[in-house]
C-alpha cells in the first residue's frame, strides 16, 4: 500500500489518502475501528458523524460543515476515490479525540485511540552506524522483518524476556532485543469521557416514578388532575410527526409545565411518530428531515421548558429501524446541550416487524438516558384470546430478555406499567368463542366489582386477582390491574435494581395506584 494504516500492530485492508493537511481516512475503517455509528448518506455525499456533544455534517467536496447545526470550515474535503468515501484526519481528531500520526518516508499511517499508552523509545546509537534487526519473533534464529538504523524512533508494545515486541515509525512489528532500545517517555492519549448530565445526575440516588400523560384534542387541566403523590415525572403526549419533511406538530402547554414544576415534577414531553409507517419512512430517510424534527423539538423544549423529550416511535417498518437509530444519535448531542434528558419507549422483543424488530434496542440503549419498556398488551385490544394485559411472568420475562441480550443497563430502564385493564366478552355461538374487549381503569374495574359483588381471586399463572362473571348471555372476565398486581411490579423494579416506573396512562390511574407506585422509591 502506497500509506497503510496501523491500529496498535494491526494493518488495516484499506489505504489513507492524501498527506500533511489533506491526510484522510477510508469511511470502512472509521467504522470497524472508531465509530461504526459513522453514517455515509449517498444522495446528498453526506458523512454524518455523531457523540454525545457533536452533531457533524460534512459532504463530498465540500470545506465547509456544520457542527451542531452551525457552520464551520474545513482544512479539507472529505472526498470519494474508486467507490471509497475519505474523511479528514484533523476533522476526526477533533471529534474521536484520537491522535493521527503519518510518516512520510514510508507513507504509513498509525492511528492512536482514546486512553491509549504510547511508551516511546530508540534504538541505541552503535559506533560503527550499524543497524539492528526487528525479528518475526523473540529468537535470534528468527527472520528478520527490517533493519532499524540507530537513534531511530520506535514504540514498546510488550516485553518477553530479553526482547521488546515494538514498532517502527513506518509500521514494521516484530522483536528486538531489549539491549539495543533505550526507553523514553510515556505518553497517553486523552480520554474523551462524556460528561454525565446534571439532569441524570438527579436520579442517581433515587428513582423515577413517571406516568404518561395522553393528550388528545384538548390539553389537559392541571385544575382536573389532583394529587399525584409520588409521581416525579410526567410525560405528556404533546408532539407528533406531521408530514413527511420531518415538521413536528405541537400541543405543548406552557400552564401545565408550570404546574407540573410547581409540583416537584420533572416535565419530559413525548414525541412519537405519528405511528404511520409510511411518514417515518420519509421523515426519517435523510439528514435534513431528521434535522427539520430535531430542531423544532428542542425548539419547544426551550419554549415550554421541558427537562427532557421521551420517544415513542412505533409501527415502523424493520427496513427503517437503522434510521430510527440515526435519529435519536443526531438528537442526543443537541438535547445534551440543552440540558435535556433523552428517554425512549420500546416495546417487548416480539418477531412483530412493525411492533419490535425494527428496535436495535442494544445500540439505543446507548445513546440514550433512560429506557422504558412498555410491558404491557401481551393479550392486545384484538386479541383472539382473552388475557391479561400484563400478567407479572410476562413481564417479568420482556424484562429480563432486554436486560441480558441486549445488555441495557438496570440503571437505565424503566418498567412500563398499565394502569388500564380490559373487559374480556366471550360469546359463543354454533360452537364458536367470539372475543371481543374494552380498556377501562382501575376505578372502572373496581366499579364493575361493586356492581356485581364479585370476589376477586389470585390467578396463579398471572399473579394478578381475577374476576368472571355473566352479562346478557356473554361470559365477562377481567385481569385486575390494582393495589395487588402494582404492588408486585414495583417490587419487580426493587429486585431488578431498575432506574424506575412508568404507568400509563396518568387517567386511568386511581389514589391506590399512587400510593402503590409510590413506594419504588423506598429502598
Amino acid at each position: 500500500m502506497d500509506k497503510p494504516i496501523f491500529f496498535a500492530d494491526e494493518v488495516e485492508r484499506y489505504s489513507a489518502a492524501g498527506t500533511g493537511a489533506s491526510l484522510s481516512l477510508p469511511l470502512p475503517v472509521i467504522q470497524a475501528k472508531i465509530d461504526d455509528g459513522v453514517r455515509y448518506e449517498k444522495t446528498t455525499g453526506s458523512v454524518i458523524l455523531a457523540t454525545a456533544d457533536k452533531l457533524v455534517r460534512v459532504q463530498i467536496g465540500k470545506r465547509q460543515g456544520s457542527l451542531n447545526n452551525a457552520a464551520f470550515n474545513l482544512n479539507s474535503a472529505p472526498s470519494e476515490q474508486d467507490g471509497v468515501v475519505y474523511v479528514p484526519a484533523d476533522l476526526l481528531e477533533q471529534v474521536y479525540g484520537v491522535e493521527v500520526e503519518e510518516d512520510k518516508p514510508s507513507g504509513a499511517v498509525r492511528v492512536f485511540m482514546p486512553g491509549e499508552s504510547i511508551q516511546h523509545a530508540e534504538v541505541k546509537p552503535d559506533k560503527a552506524g550499524r543497524t539492528s534487526p526487528l525479528r518475526l519473533g523473540a529468537s535470534i534464529h528468527s527472520p528478520i522483518l527490517t533493519d532499524v538504523p540507530p537513534e531511530a524512533h520506535v514504540r514498546i508494545l510488550n516485553r518477553e524476556g530479553d526482547w521488546y515486541y515494538a514498532q517502527t515509525d513506518s509500521g514494521y512489528t516484530g522483536f528486538i532485543r531489549t539491549k539495543l532500545v533505550k526507553p523514553g517517555e510515556k505518553d497517553e492519549v486523552p480520554k474523551q469521557e462524556p460528561k454525565v448530565l446534571p439532569a441524570v445526575q438527579t436520579w442517581q440516588s433515587k428513582r423515577i416514578n413517571m406516568t404518561w400523560e395522553a393528550v388528545y384534542q384538548v390539553p389537559a387541566n392541571p385544575k382536573n388532575i389532583g394529587s399525584l403523590p409520588g409521581i416525579n415525572v410526567v410525560s405528556p403526549t404533546w408532539f407528533e410527526l406531521a408530514d413527511a419533511k420531518g415538521n413536528v406538530n405541537s400541543k405543548g402547554d406552557a400552564k401545565y409545565v408550570k404546574w407540573a414544576h410547581s409540583q416537584g415534577m420533572q416535565v419530559w414531553g413525548l414525541y412519537s411518530n405519528s405511528f404511520s409507517p409510511e411518514l417515518t419512512t420519509a421523515a426519517f430517510a435523510t439528514f435534513e428531515t431528521r434535522t427539520q424534527a430535531i430542531k423544532q423539538l428542542v425548539g419547544y423544549a426551550k419554549q415550554l421548558d421541558l427537562d427532557g423529550i421521551n420517544l415513542d416511535f412505533e409501527n415502523v417498518k424493520t427496513t427503517d429501524g437503522d434510521n430510527i437509530t440515526q435519529f435519536v444519535r443526531e438528537l442526543r448531542p443537541l438535547a445534551r446541550a440543552q440540558g435535556l434528558i433523552v428517554s425512549m419507549d420500546v416495546t417487548p422483543k416480539s418477531d412483530s416487524e412493525l411492533w419490535s424488530k425494527f428496535l436495535d434496542r442494544r445500540a439505543l440503549s446507548g445513546l440514550i438516558d433512560y429506557m422504558a419498556l412498555m410491558a404491557y398488551d401481551e393479550h392486545w385490544a384484538a386479541s383472539p384470546v382473552a388475557g391479561s394485559v400484563a400478567s407479572l411472568p410476562w413481564t417479568e420475562a420482556a424484562l429480563n430478555k432486554i436486560l441480558t441480550e441486549d445488555a441495557v443497563p438496570p440503571s437505565k430502564l424503566i418498567l412500563g406499567v398499565p394502569l388500564y385493564t380490559r373487559v374480556w366478552t366471550e360469546t359463543t355461538k354454533d360452537g364458536k368463542t367470539k372475543v371481543s374487549s374494552k380498556a377501562i381503569g382501575m376505578s372502572k374495574a373496581q366499579s364493575i366489582i361493586q356492581q356485581y359483588g364479585l370476589k376477586p381471586k389470585m390467578a396463579a399463572d398471572t399473579g394478578q386477582n381475577f374476576v368472571q362473571y355473566n352479562e346478557d348471555g356473554a361470559v365477562k372476565k377481567i385481569w385486575l390491574e390494582d393495589e395487588d398486581s402494582l404492588s408486585q411490579r414495583v417490587a419487580l423494579v426493587k429486585s431488578l435494581s431498575l432506574a424506575g416506573i412508568a404507568s400509563w396512562t396518568r387517567s386511568f390511574g386511581s389514589a391506590d395506584a399512587w400510593k402503590v407506585l409510590g413506594q419504588v422509591n423506598a429502598y
